[in-house]
């Protein structure tokens, strides 16, 4: 059986030989009360399917949003959610802490 960041990979790869832009978004720091730990990652293609999780549920939705502009435009952007940041409470990180998100294009 597969662990869950071989999972992941596999479907980068899958997505990318089917011809879908991909995105990588990985865990880069996180403070206080945080749902997923550093180096979680998730994965995203260009219509929007994603596999893996970076905060358990709590911004995977923003996260997407994101991915899609950086497969379209090949820019990577660092995301950061904490209560203290509106959007996080606006897309459920209500947890008490924070979290630092680097999403890059693959391939």
């Amino acid at each position: 059986m597969l662990n869950r960041e071989e999972d992941i990979l596999q479907a980068a790869e899958a997505w990318q030989k089917a011809g879908h832009g991909v995105a990588l978004a990985t865990v880069v720091e996180t403070w206080g009360s945080a749902p997923r730990p550093a180096g979680s990652n998730l994965v995203i293609n260009d219509d929007g399917t994603f596999l893996g999780s970076v905060s358990g549920g709590c911004v995977e939705g923003a996260v997407v949003t994101e991915a899609l502009d950086v497969i379209e435009s090949g820019k990577p952007k660092l995301l950061e959610f904490g209560v203290a940041d509106e959007t996080a409470w606006n897309v459920g990180l209500s947890c008490g802490g924070t979290i630092r998100v680097f999403v890059e294009k693959v391939g």
